[in-house]
């Protein structure tokens, strides 16, 4: 196969995820991507009201994903979040409870009741993010979760909103995880915090 031939593939396949991304609530109800995206952005600003917290988990690229998404949230959408990819924290976690507990501790030390916790796998069946999700939910904290690959993940089920990227494609998935949580956020700042999302940074 040719470049040409495989831009074009590549392309097709990337709409095709994009296009077909799948919200169910905690029941596994189907919702409307707009819907989710909407119920999302509605959490966000309960913990602006309710002075909460958002934490966000997730292994390799979804790390780096983690990061990026807590620090917009922090400084672009005024929402108190972080993730736990310290690397001393990560590591002492690691060695002391296992790799499957890295987030759990963290999250049974600080996260509170209505704080939020976004949980990001591409596999959704990474034990140490299926484990977050469930400890959060035991601290009555509300979940979001983004995962791929198999339409029944484990992770998929474990969210008070699920997103799911129909695809096996790592860097897809990455894409549109990030896409997603730059989408919830945008449509806070832009529809709430009346900032335009769209040409603030035009030079005029």
């Amino acid at each position: 196969m040719g470049i040409e031939t495989f831009i074009e593939k590549y392309n097709s396949e990337f709409k095709n995820a994009i296009e077909h991304v799948e919200i169910t609530d905690h029941s596994g109800n189907m919702l409307n991507y707009h819907v989710g995206i909407e119920l999302s952005v509605n959490l966000l600003l309960e913990i602006q009201t309710k002075n909460h917290r958002m934490y966000i988990v997730g292994n390799g690229g979804s790390a780096a994903i983690a990061s990026h998404a807590a620090i917009d949230f922090l400084k672009n959408g005024n929402i108190p979040a972080t993730t736990f990819n310290d690397a001393s924290l990560l590591t002492c976690m690691a060695n002391d409870y296992g790799y499957e507990n890295v987030f759990v501790k963290p999250i049974e030390m600080l996260a509170r009741e209505g704080d939020l916790v976004i949980c990001i796998s591409s596999s959704g069946n990474s034990a140490n993010i299926i484990k977050a999700a469930n400890t959060a939910r035991e601290k009555n904290c509300f979940v979001i979760t983004l995962s791929g690959f198999e339409p029944e993940n484990t992770l998929k089920a474990l969210g008070d909103i699920n997103f799911y990227v129909p695809s096996f494609s790592y860097g897809f998935l990455e894409i549109i995880h990030q896409y997603i949580l730059h989408s919830i956020l945008d449509a806070k700042m832009y529809c709430h915090d009346a900032k335009d999302v769209f040409y603030k940074n035009q030079n005029l």
